[in-house]
């Protein structure tokens, strides 16, 4: 790393962690810009997925069996 970079790193590690995240956010961001249509039809999805939870069409399933079935399937 470059010695600006090692002095903003160095820095940036006395920030509380919520400000951490959110410049890595930034930084993410800057390297792979969001497209504001993508954006958009994820909100509709994710709108129209609440929705069928809500009236009882669809079930949750816990992170841990996600994660499960995902490490299941990986390891076949």
């Amino acid at each position: 790393m470059i010695a600006l970079a090692e002095k903003i790193y160095d820095e940036v590690l006395d920030l509380p962690a919520e400000e951490r995240v959110g410049l890595i956010d930034k930084l993410l961001q800057s390297i792979t810009p969001s497209n504001k249509s993508i954006e958009d039809a994820w909100i509709v999805e994710s709108e129209k997925r609440l929705q069928k939870y809500r009236e009882g069409k669809v079930q949750a399933i816990s992170g841990e069996e996600v994660f499960r079935k995902i490490h299941a399937r990986l390891s076949k």
